[in-house]
């Protein structure tokens, strides 16, 4: 990795920001790319978060990842919003254009889709049928956005609040049913594929407590929680002969778009580079 004084910055800006691994991503592509630049964390307050997106432009920066607790607080400071991430209602990447402006762009929905497709095993398409997506916050609203923009067929999406599934499934439109939590058992009934999007079963938290006995053994199980990388939920659907798909390929595609916006250059995802970041 080059930096001299004419070095492309960009960052992730968070608060805390210590526990991202976007750093060491970016790190590393901007070292084997050869590129004059840095990527750095950057720790902001909500109190200062519009404060520091005018800064970072005067400060050479080509624009930042953002992460919680601002992705909402990004979406009304862009000056311009994709509108894929208006229908996700959060901003992950911004880019500071020549002329002073903020683009404000939702990656997830990329990240989670490519993930999906390269990661299962036998390979994954829309049209094998019905979607489960468990939850219905900020990554849901991505992954079901994805989904129905990929032609899935149906995208049910089960949450302990009916109300927040209904209403995710009015703003992002499309064939999306809201179901609640006690409908779990149904939803998986001839689905294709299911996705956790909680925090349940990620370390530290509680566990994701289903029972998987209703859903095809041939349906794709994808966890989007990558600590840790073999989830509960995964090791129950591969003992159950499931195809599974681990998280951590989503935080790697998620990254593509913002480093070639800043950079110039669109870099690749290897098993290298997904060694590299989980190590």
């Amino acid at each position: 990795m080059i930096v001299t004084g004419k070095a492309r910055l960009a960052g992730v800006m968070g608060w805390p920001v210590g526990h991202s691994r976007s750093p060491r991503l970016h790190g590393f592509w901007l070292e084997r790319l050869g590129l004059d630049g840095a990527y750095v964390p950057l720790a902001v307050a909500p109190d200062d978060f519009a404060l520091a997106v005018k800064a970072l432009p005067k400060l050479g920066f080509a624009g930042a990842n953002v992460t919680v607790p601002h992705k909402e607080a990004a979406l009304a400071l862009a000056d311009e919003v994709e509108p894929l991430a208006a229908r996700i209602g959060a901003v992950n990447t911004l880019v500071f254009r020549p002329d002073g402006s903020v683009l404000g762009r939702n990656t997830d929905a990329f990240g989670f889709l490519e993930n999906l497709r390269r990661g299962a095993p036998a390979g994954w398409r829309p049209a094998l049928g019905p979607a489960v997506v468990l939850g219905a916050g900020g990554a849901a609203r991505a992954v079901a956005a994805a989904l129905v923009d990929a032609g899935v067929p149906q995208v049910r999406v089960v949450n302990r609040s009916l109300d927040r599934a209904a209403r995710l499934a009015a703003e992002i439109g499309g064939p999306v049913a809201p179901m609640a939590w006690d409908r779990v058992a149904h939803a998986l009934e001839g689905a294709a594929l299911l996705v956790n999007t909680t925090t349940l079963g990620m370390t530290g938290q509680p566990p994701l407590e289903i029972d998987l006995a209703p859903l095809p053994t041939d349906a794709v199980v994808n966890d989007i929680v990558y600590a840790p990388l073999q989830t509960g939920l995964l090791k129950e659907a591969a003992a159950r002969g499931n195809p599974v798909v681990d998280g951590i390929g989503m935080l790697l595609w998620q990254a593509v778009p913002g480093f070639e916006a800043w950079f110039g250059v669109r870099p690749e995802v290897t098993p290298e580079l997904r060694d590299f970041v989980l190590a």
